[in-house]
């Protein structure tokens, strides 16, 4: 999932059997397997000069069909520390926020409306199709009315130092934790606390789902998605662990907690379009499971449409509270 780490990184067979065909059919990109061997999600760590012929990876019919789980899940008890935070950033000349891996802009949506005081907006992505939609779609005012601008920016994330985080005031990113390696996390915890920046980092996939009814391959499946979130060194659900440590390890103070998904029948057409992503990746990292993953999924998503599935996604959410500098 672009914005949720569930399905981020989960890369399409070269040549996928029939069964496994079937089990990924009519994915939203960005819902499940959609990559080619080897690739990265949008946010691209490396390479900065990405050509704009690129298909997007993330569609924003999917960005579009989670956002209302995403802002029911993200953890509101971590906005008070925050706001109290930036409230004693010296100086007013408004706060800059930087957000990482933005997509379609949704977790600016949910957090400057939030958030008290005039705000800059700089929006990271590697696509400029989900950049665009972002910038038209975000929001124009704070919680106090003060006014919310923008500016979007397409590049190579990987290279984020101290010093392009200097003034900021904030860097927020959703599922982005899971899609990096520790080196990567720790370069990442480099910059912000460096740059003495606080970052709120959410929706990173903990590894754990239930669902309602029970079914004997939950376990299974859960399994070898998280070994496919493992993939070519990246954490996955290892990953809020591997950054709590970062932060903890460089003077920050750290504050976890959960930000669940719960899917029901009001949300049937995104639980539908996650289990497919989901079994697709477990499927691609052992194909063995085809065959009774197939039979799975089709009673799944029967389940779904009738109103009788319920899924419970646990994330976590991170709150990094960095020593300021420059005399905060």
């Amino acid at each position: 999932m672009t914005e949720t780490a569930m399905t981020k990184q989960a890369g399409i067979p070269t040549q996928p059997g029939p069964r496994e065909a079937e089990v990924t059919e009519a994915v939203i990109a960005g819902a499940g397997p959609t990559l080619r061997p080897g690739e990265r999600p949008t946010l691209r760590l490396r390479d900065a000069g990405t050509g704009s012929d690129e298909p997007p990876r993330y569609a924003p019919e999917w960005l579009e069909l989670r956002e209302g789980a995403d802002a029911a899940a993200r953890a509101h008890d971590l906005l008070d520390p925050l706001r109290i935070r930036l409230a004693n950033l010296p100086g007013k000349a408004g706060l800059v926020i930087h957000d990482l891996g933005c997509g379609t802009g949704s977790m600016g949506r949910w957090l400057a409306p939030r958030l008290d005081g005039s705000q800059h907006w700089i929006l990271h992505d590697r696509d400029p199709y989900l950049l665009h939609f972002a910038a038209v779609a975000s929001p124009r005012s704070a919680a106090d009315g003060s006014r919310v601008t923008v500016e979007t920016r397409r590049g190579d994330v990987g290279r984020l130092t101290r010093d392009v985080l200097a003034g900021a005031s904030l860097v927020t990113a959703s599922a982005l934790l899971d899609v990096l390696t520790r080196e990567e996390i720790d370069t990442f915890a480099d910059a912000c606390t460096g740059a003495g920046c606080p970052a709120l980092l959410t929706l990173s996939v903990a590894g754990r789902v239930d669902l309602t009814p029970s079914d004997p391959m939950d376990a299974e499946i859960a399994e070898a998605f998280n070994a496919h979130q493992r993939r070519d060194g990246l954490l996955g659900p290892d990953a809020i662990t591997a950054a709590c440590e970062a932060f903890s390890d460089r003077g920050a103070t750290v504050r976890l907690h959960p930000s669940p998904w719960r899917l029901g029948p009001a949300e049937s057409a995104l639980t539908a379009q996650w289990l497919r992503g989901w079994v697709g990746a477990a499927v691609e990292e052992r194909p063995d499971l085809a065959p009774r993953a197939e039979r799975y999924l089709r009673e799944r998503l029967e389940a779904c449409a009738a109103g009788e599935l319920r899924v419970v996604v646990h994330h976590s959410d991170l709150l990094a509270l960095s020593r300021p500098t420059g005399g905060a």
